[in-house]
């Protein structure tokens, strides 16, 4: 679903992605539009501008991520400004690039997305991961579920942000190995997604090397 409130650019994105294969089930060019279009079309990944008249991307992510959990977010915003970034990312969304991405920097943001992976431009993931790490005040919590060596490995290179392929590669792992580990990993810790996984590792220090 792709939300933006430019016609052109609204048109020229779902168009892209139509001819890479995608399929676009619905497009909106405002944040109550989107809303109202969500539960029926039922998207998998969403594809939005942070400056949509209201309510604006940032209400929008927190509202879709709230009704489906396993809806991922790829905010696509002419900002690249630290507030923006974060607000969004704190309010669920699962990747950020700026507009002035290719079409097939888009396109494969868009496909590790939709796989559980987060996704930034050059240059955010590191402002996103430092913030965290800089808000992280919160001990450890020895009441929280005790995760395997594997998993805690596994939740280490997610922070780090390496991709599920790129994990299983340097595991000597399936890429569906990789892929239960995470999601055994969200259930014992009872999170939704990988951006609550990546803030936890944070928050616990397992993103520092051993």
């Amino acid at each position: 679903m792709v939300v933006d409130d430019h016609p052109m650019w609204r048109e020229g994105v779902a168009r892209d992605l139509t001819e890479a294969g995608l399929e676009v089930v619905a497009t909106a060019a405002n944040g109550n539009e989107a809303l109202a279009r969500f539960p029926a079309a039922r998207p998998d990944v969403l594809v939005l501008d942070l400056q949509i008249p209201e309510p604006n991307g940032v209400a929008v992510t927190a509202s879709v991520v709230a009704l489906d959990p396993d809806v991922r977010v790829l905010i696509l915003s002419a900002s690249g400004e630290q507030a923006d970034v974060l607000e969004a990312v704190k309010a669920g969304a699962t990747g950020y690039l700026v507009k002035s991405a290719s079409r097939q920097e888009l396109i494969e943001a868009l496909s590790r997305v939709a796989e559980g992976d987060t996704v930034f431009t050059p240059g955010l993931a590191g402002l996103v991961l430092g913030e965290y790490r800089r808000l992280s005040d919160e001990p450890a919590r020895p009441d929280l579920p005790r995760l395997t060596d594997r998993e805690t490995e596994v939740l280490r290179l997610v922070a780090k942000g390496l991709s599920y392929k790129q994990i299983a590669e340097r595991l000597v792992l399936s890429h569906r190995t990789v892929q239960n580990h995470v999601q055994n990993t969200l259930r014992k810790l009872q999170l939704h997604n990988r951006v609550q996984l990546v803030r936890y590792a944070i928050e616990q220090g397992i993103d520092e090397p051993e």
